[in-house]
């Protein structure tokens, strides 16, 4: 069943294997198709229609200005509206010519299929489908068993009238995205005359264990489960044992068969109806070929399949939109030393979900040699950095506050005499050898041919940026954290009792409006939609096109029809610049995770933002809040004297002069991370190719000696060990710890050598109540609106304007969202984090460190956050 590729260059044909289009040429399903057919995996062979014939189609009929006019009475909220629209384009394509080199090319790729007049499936392929967070399912059209090559041209303009459906136009509304940046491409494939088929999800969507996977079966084809006309057998697998948990088989009493002409609905047979559709075998196949797909996407699939003459085939594959969270096992909390404490707490909060191995291995490690190296050169001895100071327990990262008498005296020795050096000289340290430091780490290797180095030098690369990491990590914590929070604590003191009458602004107020890295980021993106506008037809582009697509276009520099080349290579080239300069902004510290740099779509669509006008201008709220504190300087200054007057100003210059450096200090975390990543990812790269990985991004899965050793082998020219199914169970436990709620302090706890943690560290679960979630309120302010839980990056794109942004944690990565937000809620932070810090800033409300926000809070749920009491209320029916 494979195509035979056609043997002269087409303008408007790409064949389905050999080829690495963009989304924006091929579409969404015919993009996944050709990523699967060219990884050797069993697609059915055929052809794409691309989107360059859809435009030409439009272009030679004049049909651009037309459509736009009968959108213009489309409403999402009136069904009869959408129906007239679509009615009316619908007719405009089927009464239009086709471009004769658009025919011509189709039948060719026709006829090059094996055999006479071959059955085939047309399938609709639109540019915004098939994406992450989005599910276009059945909104375009598909032809099945269509013979002749007339007939593949008409099914070709059929689909693409099928852009235009009521359903397709309305969902295109709702979801915000431009009509004038879609368009279609057509998959022609050899049908597969299914004697079995149905769908796999490699995620189970029920439960959300991603260790699971589930299968739908039905005899024939597959359009009696698409279309909900039969009840099909279920199937739940144990991905990692390989093993069937569970056989639900239906009474299947209807089936879908082709026909003369197309396909028709018969009865089972009788033997058949109560008989499972798939065996124990087949089903253990389709979910390996399922595995393979799922690590190529790096992401739970849903996969349509098919079985014909013992063989499967995949006909569809696009990830999974709406998976629930996983029901993690139960956690046990098995703590290194039974009488010791540890907490979740400091530079853990740039940690908040469970940790891949390598970075619990070699990241940790690092990280406590690079504060050993700070405790030695700022405070005289290394010891004040106790053994497992920063460690993994349960799979979370945890920092050890449990110290033995040895340990006690050593901090109280060197951190009592060194404190005062440390405050006097953290921030020259961090400056001048922390950060330094760091970038000479980058310098020795960025620019270097990774391809060419071995596989130890790799690993060396690695470890020497690390230690880079660790080294500047621990400067930044004793220049700027702990001297951050102990200025503003002590500026507010001093304001609080000795200065502050009724009516007078708080002290955050004398601390915001200071230039900062995420600030600066925010006005170069700004800056950047600044001077897209008078280009109208990038403009029009940048928001008329989902973030996904333009993100696609701008990897495979594939300039869009409608936007001048020079405009699109001067985009393009100032993005590259933004990224370059910003990209390493970490959205977790888990070198595991992807950056901005590795996928812009965040970026691209806040970008799309200040082009529309959503998102606030970054200059205007640094005016006002320079402004709002001159004014309240001058105030203060105007009526103290005397004593007062200069503690006032001595704790306000302390204060100010830190204000700025803890935001600096966390973007800076990640400057070695871009490098890092691709050390690794090419050293996973070579791992895979010899075969004991699954993919290069497993690297993550292992563990630093476990690294270090199949390394070593790829440099004998031995065969690694084969880690494949380690990595997989690894994978499987760290996504079903995403629905673990770690608990703030362990043994559960609330104090601290006698001292309340309220109000500084994170609430457990088990004090929140029904209705209503207790946390850490760090910015004052009530609002009441629409809660939205973002879980990553990924969902950036998901945020309106008024909306309650709700995350485990926010990073200044996070910081273009706060224009954004009505008020911010999290499971991690406190009074000092990033969080509280942006919100003030923003004068909107923050209830930090409520442990459980977006796991209690329903996405969409109005919720009442009260910045004040550190209160959410979760309004029932909102």
């Amino acid at each position: 069943m494979n195509a035979q590729r056609p043997s002269v260059a087409k303008e408007f044909i790409l064949p389905l294997s050999g080829n690495t289009p963009t989304l924006e040429l091929v579409g969404g399903k015919a993009y996944s198709l050709m990523r699967m057919a060219s990884a050797g995996l069993p697609v059915p062979g055929g052809f794409c229609v691309t989107t360059a014939a859809y435009l030409r189609f439009v272009a030679d009929n004049g049909l651009a200005g037309r459509i736009h006019t009968a959108l213009q009475s489309a409403d999402a909220e009136k069904p009869a509206t959408l129906d007239e629209c679509s009615r009316s384009i619908r007719e405009l394509f089927l009464a239009s010519r086709i471009p004769e080199a658009v025919s011509r090319e189709v039948a060719e790729a026709y006829s090059a299929l094996p055999g006479r007049d071959p059955a085939v499936a047309v399938r609709s392929s639109a540019t915004a489908e098939d994406l992450p967070g989005m599910s276009f399912a059945g909104q375009q059209e598909t032809f099945l068993n269509v013979r002749g090559p007339a007939a593949v041209v008409e099914s070709v303009r059929r689909c693409w009238a099928s852009l235009w459906t009521a359903r397709a136009i309305g969902y295109r509304i709702r979801q915000r995205i431009g009509h004038d940046g879609v368009s279609l491409a057509a998959v022609v494939q050899t049908l597969v005359p299914a004697e079995v088929s149905g769908v796999m999800f490699t995620a189970n969507p029920l439960n959300g264990r991603r260790d699971q996977a589930v299968i739908n079966a039905s005899w024939g084809l597959g359009e009696t489960i698409v279309g909900g006309l039969v009840s099909p057998d279920t199937i739940t697998f144990d991905k990692q044992r390989r093993k069937i948990l569970a056989r639900d088989t239906a009474a299947k009493e209807v089936m879908t068969v082709l026909s003369g002409s197309g396909t028709e609905e018969q009865p089972v047979p009788e033997r058949k109806r109560l008989a499972p559709a798939l065996s124990d075998r087949q089903a253990a196949a389709l979910v390996k070929l399922g595995l393979q797909v799922e690590r190529m996407y790096g992401a739970p699939m849903d996969i349509e399949w098919a079985l014909h003459g013992g063989a499967l085939f995949l006909l569809q594959a696009r990830p999974v939109t709406a998976l629930p969270h996983p029901e993690g096992p139960s956690q046990v909390w098995e703590l290194p030393d039974p009488k010791g404490q540890y907490m979740r707490t400091s530079v853990v909060e740039l940690l908040p979900g469970p940790l891949s191995p390598l970075f619990s291995t070699m990241g940790v490690r690092c990280f406590l040699e690079g504060n050993r190296r700070m405790a030695k050169e700022l405070m005289g001895s290394e010891s004040v950095i106790p053994d497992n100071y920063l460690l993994t327990i349960g799979g979370f990262a945890y920092m050890k506050v449990s110290f033995s008498p040895k340990e006690m005296w050593a901090m109280f020795r060197y951190m009592l005499l060194g404190m005062p050096r440390m405050l006097r000289e953290g921030v020259p340290y961090w400056r001048n050898v922390g950060l330094p430091a760091y970038r000479a780490a980058i310098a020795r290797w960025e620019g270097r041919d990774l391809q060419a180095l071995s596989a130890g030098k790799l690993l060396e690369g690695a470890g020497d940026v690390l230690n880079g990491y660790a080294v500047n990590l621990g400067a930044m914590m004793a220049g700027t954290m702990g001297p951050s929070a102990g200025s503003e604590g002590l500026f507010t003191q001093v304001y609080q009792k000795a200065v502050r009458r009724e009516g007078d602004p708080p002290a955050s107020t004398f601390l915001m409006g200071f230039e900062n890295a995420p600030l600066r980021a925010e006005k170069n993106l700004y800056d950047l939609a600044e001077w897209c506008k008078p280009r109208t037809d990038l403009a029009a582009y940048l928001t008329g096109t989902p973030a996904a697509d333009i993100s696609a276009a701008y990897t495979g520099n594939q300039p869009p029809p409608a936007v001048p080349v020079e405009d699109w290579k001067s985009w393009r080239g100032r993005l590259a610049d933004h990224l370059e300069q910003f990209g390493s902004c970490i959205y977790d510290m888990d070198f595991a995770n992807p950056l901005p740099s590795d996928e812009p779509s965040p970026i691209i669509d806040m970008l799309r933002r200040y082009l529309s006008g959503e998102a606030r201008n970054p200059y205007d709220r640094e005016r006002t809040l320079v402004r709002a504190r001159d004014t309240a300087e001058a105030d203060v200054r105007a009526r103290l004297g005397g004593i007062k007057r200069w503690a006032f100003e001595k704790a306000l210059k302390w204060a100010q002069s830190q204000a700025p450096l803890r935001e600096d200090g966390i973007a800076a975390v990640g400057l070695g991370y871009p490098l890092l990543r691709k050390m690794l990812l090419e050293l996973g790269a070579r791992l895979a190719e010899a075969g004991a990985l699954s993919s290069a991004g497993e690297i993550f899965w292992l563990e630093e000696s476990e690294l270090a050793s199949a390394a070593a082998s790829l440099d004998r020219g031995e065969t690694p060990p084969d880690c494949r199914a380690q990595a997989g169970r690894r994978i499987a436990e760290w996504e079903s710890r995403k629905a673990v709620v770690p608990p703030p302090m362990l043994p559960p706890s609330s104090k601290y050598l006698g001292i309340s943690t309220e109000g500084w560290l994170t609430v457990t679960e088990g004090e929140q109540g029904a209705s209503t979630l207790k946390g850490i309120g760090t910015s004052a302010g009530t609002v009441t609106a629409a809660a939205r839980v973002l879980r990553g990056p990924e969902d950036f794109g998901r945020l309106r304007p008024g909306e309650v942004l709700v995350a485990k944690i926010t990073t200044p990565a996070w910081t273009p969202l706060f224009s954004l937000a009505s008020a911010v809620v999290t499971d991690v932070g406190g009074p000092l984090s990033h969080s509280s810090i942006v919100a003030r800033e923003y004068g909107i409300p923050a209830v930090l460190g409520t442990g459980v926000a977006t796991r209690r809070i329903r996405d969409g749920q109005t919720v009442t956050v009260d910045g004040g009491r550190g209160v959410v209320t979760l309004i029932e029916g909102g």
